[in-house]
Formats: structure tokens, C-alpha cells, sequence
């Protein structure tokens, strides 16, 4: 291409010089000839110089373009070889990995073989054995089985009381280590204060009021708080009743501001009730966030501090939920800390285990997995989530935050004072106990003491040995913690007495 550039370039410059000297004759058709001539012959010149350099460097550009494609094929030659090669040394090894397979093959079907050998020779040993034994195989082993038992049973019987004597004085005493630590660094009030439903009545007149002309008033203020207020049942007294401890204190407040203005009508009612559920609003909000910087929280979502400040307003055989959690978070924070646990993740399940109960009349479900479902959804650690719904035993805890949550549970429930238990629960209860001792077998008596902290088991001895009533106290244990709910620990106590009475005749 460069070629037939610079061969066009040099007609155009003979041409232009022809046409040069055209132009100069015809204009000077006077002038000399000689001077025409020597023109021609520069132009000439010139042209015969610009051919010779286009053919100079086409002869550069060809030689260069020869030498290029020489170079060329001499590495597509290398590159065939080294091809070449690969393909012959894949080829080698195929044929490697074929005989090896094969060889395995061979291999695998001469081990069956002498598996099956070896089977069959086992069998006729076997055969031989039981037929000079006088014994089959099963009651061979049945009878080893029960020489073997009868060696071990009193050696094992003896291990075992002694690690259990070994191991539950050492956990013991570092349990009530910890246990005790935390608890002397807590106090708090014996008895929680109760949500208040029922109100005095200054004088009859404003129980009149309160009922309004043909009952509109009491009519107006339980469909605005949807309570039921009763103010007939006794004297001098307004009772308000509700499920939902929120509606009861809202309709406590209205009623009170209702009576202290005087003015009870449908309409003042209406703005009472309104202005109660602001305050109950801000009342919540207030508890929550006081429980969260007194247990020294931060960070936790507004949703979940709103929930803890409901706890407030409920209660769990008398003791105030929201109370009893930040008990609970502060004895969990001092065990967590004598362990070596995490002590925020410890101190958060603690002051939200309870989360569940401010939602469960919205919500179906256990309180202690209603809780672990709001704590996941607002973004709580696993940790948190599985520490929650383990504090009840619904799952097992895995985790030493869960067991701390589940003892610092039973402790803030368990002392003197923190609930109140009816006497006909606590007999029921009582009666519950020795009744699961007394559904197993081999049982004669069963007594449950201590106010229902023990269960003191007596034992027929014909029926069970010592090492079976070592089992009875854990199937006992088991079946109590898994039927029952109860706060603190129940010690199952199986006492084997044998007897020897003989008469002198």
C-alpha cells in the first residue's frame, strides 16, 4: 500500500512538473529554448530521484514484512511442538490412571474374598465354641453380662456416691460463693408496690355523679376505658376491673381527675380519659427508660424500652414485673462478672424476660417465647433472643447468660416476701409434689417439707437397691421440673431403710 502511494506520488510530480513546462511555454512563447530545456530536464531529475526513494523504501518494507512472517512461523512451530508433547504425555498418564484403576478393581474384589473367608471361619469358630460351651452366643453373653454386673455393681455404687459427695461439696460451696456475693450486694424493697384498683369515695352524692342520669355517665367512662367499674359492690368504694392493667390504671387517673374537678358528664369524660392516656403514655416511656439507665443499658430500641416501662403496671402473684427485672438485671451483672460471662448481654435478657407479659393478651404464645420473638425482630444479639426464651426451661439453655437468667430468676422470686401465694395454692402444690413421687413404683411414703422445698421419698428396699434409688431421685427431680411451676429449688431426698427383724422363740 505504501508502495503504490509513493509510485502515485511520483507520476503526479512528473506531471506537474510536464505541466509546468506546458504552462511556461505557452505564456512565453518569446522565451528561449534553452532555458525551457533545462527546466524539463530539472523536473525530470527531480521525479527520477522521488521513484528511486519509493522504490528504496518499498524494497525496506517488503524485506521488514519477510522477516516478520520467517519470525512468525518459527514460533507457531514451538508452540505445535510443545503441544505435541503435552498431548503424548496426557496419553502416558491416561494409561497410568486405566492400569492403576484396574489393579484397585482387582484388589477391592480379592478383599471381599477374603472377607468372606474370613466370615465363614469366624462362624465355624463360633459354632465350635457354643456347641463345647453347651451355651448359644446370646446366653453366653447374657451370663457375662451378669457375672460382669455383679463384680462392678457394689464397686460402682460406692464411685458413684463418693465423685457425687466430691462434686456436690465443691459446687456447693462455690455456687453459694457466687450466689451469696450477689445477693448481699442487692437489696431491695420485701414487698413490690401493687397496681391499685379500687378508689375511695368522698361521699355518696359523687357516687351519684359517677353514675349519671340513667347510668349515661358510668356508661360513657367504661366504653371510653373499656373497664368494668363497679360502685355498688361496696360501700364507700369504687372498683375498677380489668385484664389489662393499662386500662385500669388510664380509668384510675380519669376517675380521679374526674372527681377532684367535680363536673362528670360525657363529655368531660371523654376529654379525662384522653388526657389520662397521655400520662400513661409518658408514665410508661418515663419507667422504661429508669429502668434502663439504672441497670446501665444503652442502646436498646424504643419499642423494647416501651414494652419494659408497661411492666410497670403488671404483676406476678403480687410482685411488679418491671421491679422484679431490674432486680433480676443487677444480681445477673454481679454473677456474670464472678463467672467470667458477658455481662451486657447478661444484664439486657435479664431486665426483658419478662417483655412477653406486656403483650400477652395480643399475642398467643408462652410469655418467655413472645419476649425471644420482640427481641429478635428489633435486632437483640442471638445471645439476648436464646437467653429469653430459655429463662422458663421452654428449650435448654446452652449458653452460661441463659443459666445465670434462669437462676437470677428463681432467686428474685424465691425470697421471703417477693410473692404472694395463697394458702390454697400452696397446699395445692404440696399435694402435687407427693403425688409425682408417689406415681413411680417401688414407693411407700412420700412427704413434701420444708414448705414445699423438699420432698423426703421413702423407699420399698425389697423393691429398690441402692443404686436404683440413686436413678429415682433423678427421674423424681426430672418429672418435677418438667410438670410443675415453682420458684427455687426442690431437693428431692430417697431414703432406703432395710430392716432386719427376727423373733426369739
Amino acid at each position: 500500500m505504501e508502495v503504490a502511494i509513493i509510485v502515485i506520488a511520483a507520476i503526479l510530480g512528473l506531471g506537474a512538473g510536464a505541466g509546468g513546462v506546458f504552462a511556461y511555454n505557452k505564456k512565453n512563447e518569446k522565451g528561449g529554448k534553452n532555458k525551457a530545456d533545462d527546466l524539463v530536464r530539472k523536473a525530470k531529475n527531480e521525479a527520477s530521484d522521488i521513484v528511486s526513494k519509493a522504490r528504496k523504501e518499498a524494497a525496506d518494507i517488503a524485506e521488514k514484512s519477510k522477516n516478520e512472517e520467517s519470525e512468525r512461523r518459527k514460533e507457531w512451530k514451538k508452540t505445535e511442538n510443545r503441544l505435541a508433547e503435552r498431548e503424548t504425555t496426557l496419553d502416558s498418564k491416561l494409561d497410568q490412571i486405566e492400569k492403576k484403576t484396574e489393579n484397585l478393581i482387582k484388589q477391592e474384589k480379592e478383599i471381599e474374598s477374603l472377607k468372606g473367608e474370613i466370615r465363614d471361619i469366624r462362624t465355624k469358630q463360633h459354632e465350635k465354641l457354643e456347641k463345647i460351651a453347651g451355651l448359644s452366643k446370646a446366653d453366653a453373653k447374657e451370663k457375662l453380662m451378669k457375672m460382669t454386673e455383679n463384680d462392678i455393681k457394689q464397686d460402682l455404687m460406692n464411685l458413684v456416691a463418693k465423685e457425687q459427695k466430691e462434686i456436690k461439696h465443691d459446687i456447693d460451696e462455690t455456687a453459694q460463693s457466687i450466689l451469696l456475693t450477689a445477693m448481699e450486694r442487692m437489696s431491695s424493697e420485701v414487698t413490690a408496690d401493687r397496681t391499685i384498683t379500687a378508689l375511695k369515695l368522698p361521699d355518696d352524692e359523687m357516687k351519684g355523679r359517677i353514675i349519671g342520669k340513667e347510668g349515661r355517665n358510668i356508661q360513657a367512662l367504661q366504653r371510653a376505658t373499656g373497664v368494668d367499674i363497679m360502685v355498688d359492690d361496696t360501700p364507700g368504694m369504687v372498683v375498677l376491673s380489668s385484664f389489662d392493667p393499662i386500662r385500669r390504671q388510664v380509668a384510675r387517673y380519669a376517675l380521679e381527675r374526674l372527681m377532684k374537678d367535680g363536673r362528670i358528664n360525657p363529655s368531660s369524660i371523654e376529654e379525662a380519659v384522653t388526657k389520662a392516656e397521655k400520662e400513661i403514655e409518658k408514665e410508661v416511656v418515663r419507667a422504661g427508660e429508669d429502668a434502663v439507665r439504672e441497670v446501665g443499658l444503652v442502646g436498646i430500641p424504643r419499642e423494647l424500652v416501651h414494652l419494659i416501662g408497661e411492666l410497670k403496671f403488671r404483676t406476678s402473684y403480687g410482685q411488679n414485673v418491671l421491679l422484679h427485672s431490674i432486680e433480676m438485671a443487677h444480681i445477673a451483672g454481679m454473677i456474670a462478672e464472678e463467672i467470667g460471662a458477658d455481662k451486657r448481654v447478661t444484664k439486657t435478657a435479664a431486665l426483658m424476660h419478662d417483655m412477653g407479659k406486656a403483650v400477652t393478651h395480643k399475642i398467643e404464645g408462652k410469655h418467655a417465647d413472645i419476649g425471644a420473638e420482640l427481641a429478635k425482630k428489633y435486632g437483640m444479639p442471638d445471645e439476648v433472643v436464646h437467653a429469653i426464651a430459655a429463662h422458663h426451661d421452654d428449650i435448654e439453655p446452652t449458653t452460661p447468660e441463659a443459666v445465670i437468667i434462669k437462676i437470677c430468676d428463681a432467686i428474685s422470686a424465691a425470697r421471703p416476701g417477693a410473692r404472694n401465694i395463697s394458702a390454697e395454692n400452696f397446699a395445692e402444690r404440696m399435694k402435687d409434689l407427693e403425688n409425682i413421687a408417689t406415681s413411680f413404683p417401688g414407693i411407700d411414703k412420700a412427704y413434701a417439707i420444708s414448705a414445699g422445698r423438699e420432698v423426703r421419698v421413702i423407699v420399698e428396699p425389697k423393691q429398690i437397691d441402692d443404686l436404683t434409688a440413686l436413678k429415682l431421685a433423678r427421674d423424681i427431680a426430672d418429672k418435677i421440673e418438667a410438670t410443675m411451676s415453682y420458684p427455687g429449688v426442690i431437693k428431692v431426698n430417697v431414703i432406703r431403710e432395710t430392716r432386719a427383724i427376727e423373733y426369739a422363740k
